[in-house]
């Protein structure tokens, strides 16, 4: 049986195993770019495995065993990690002095999510094929479009010169919620629609392949990405939440300035806690019912399920 396959088969059956797991991977102590220069055989790969399963779970791809870019790694470093927390608190909760600035911080946020998308998606019937022009002029398409939809709070209240504490809260406060998680579910969906349409490889319980599933590729890219929107979503919503829990206190009242402090800080605290949390949603190693799956591939299922790699 595949190593990977055997791995979150038997670690990843639980949400709290699941998690145990993920924040053992994201321990950044346990990084070292060093270790990797350039391709190294998946074979090797898979041996090296078997020595130290947590690190290079985080540093090679699941389904294909190959070296994923260091800036798309789910561990990464530090400053990978503070860079992605630094986009989402600016590009999102930062009024800016103007439209410019909401577009340009909002395009490098999307941007980066569309690249570790990409980076993290199920490969398993490309073929060895490239990104194809379709393909690349969608992921290119949905970071246009999620940049500007992203900066339209910003841009509704500079261009149309929103003065109303009530509105300007509106746009501030509530609108980036169901904004930033519709953003997150869409940015998944299209850089990873391929998956859809072709489909993606299945496994019986002994990790043999089956064949290729459209439907199971569907089901994996729509748990990804309702997990990236959950990501996201609670990252806009519980500082929201927790500034107008506090409004009436005593000390905000006397220091009106610390509201944004405390909302940005706690910002960046809930999306740290919530990359693991939403990592862990769904497993890893996905599962597809019999009656689901394509009818040429439902004798194949003896157990009644077929396995996958979902991606991340």
């Amino acid at each position: 049986m595949d190593i990977n396959l055997l791995y979150w088969k038997n670690e990843g059956k639980t949400f709290l195993s699941r998690l145990r797991l993920w924040f053992n991977i994201l321990d950044p102590s346990s990084f070292d770019p060093k270790l990797f220069n350039g391709s190294v055989h998946y074979d090797l790969i898979m041996a090296f495995i078997l020595i130290s399963d947590l690190f290079l779970q985080s540093s090679v791809h699941a389904g294909t065993g190959a070296i994923l870019p260091a800036v798309f790694r789910p561990q990464g470093t530090w400053l990978i990690n503070i860079l992605f927390i630094f986009l989402q608190v600016v590009a999102s909760f930062l009024p800016h002095s103007g439209v410019k600035p909401a577009l340009f911080w909002q395009f490098l946020l999307q941007s980066y999510s569309a690249g570790f998308n990409h980076a993290n998606r199920n490969t398993s019937s490309d073929k060895g094929i490239k990104t194809s022009l379709k393909q690349g002029l969608l992921i290119v398409g949905s970071v246009a479009y999620a940049t500007c939809a992203g900066a339209i709070p910003q841009i509704v209240i500079q261009r149309l010169s929103m003065s109303s504490p009530a509105v300007q809260m509106f746009f501030r406060s509530v609108l980036p919620i169901p904004l930033s998680a519709s953003l997150a579910y869409f940015n998944v969906v299209i850089v990873r629609s391929e998956e859809s349409e072709n489909g993606i490889q299945v496994f019986d319980s002994n990790g043999n392949s089956v064949g290729i599933s459209q439907a199971a590729g569907a089901k994996a890219v729509k748990e990804t990405a309702l997990s990236r929107a959950a990501l996201l979503g609670t990252s806009a919503a519980v500082p929201n939440l927790l500034i107008f829990l506090l409004q009436k206190a005593r000390f905000l009242q006397r220091s009106p300035l610390l509201v944004a402090p405390i909302r940005h800080i706690s910002t960046a605290i809930v999306l740290g806690l919530m990359i693991p949390v939403s990592f862990s949603l769904y497993p890893q190693l996905g599962t597809i019912k019999k009656e689901k799956l394509e009818k040429e591939l439902e004798t194949a299922a003896v157990s009644g399920e077929l396995f996958y790699h979902r991606g991340l």
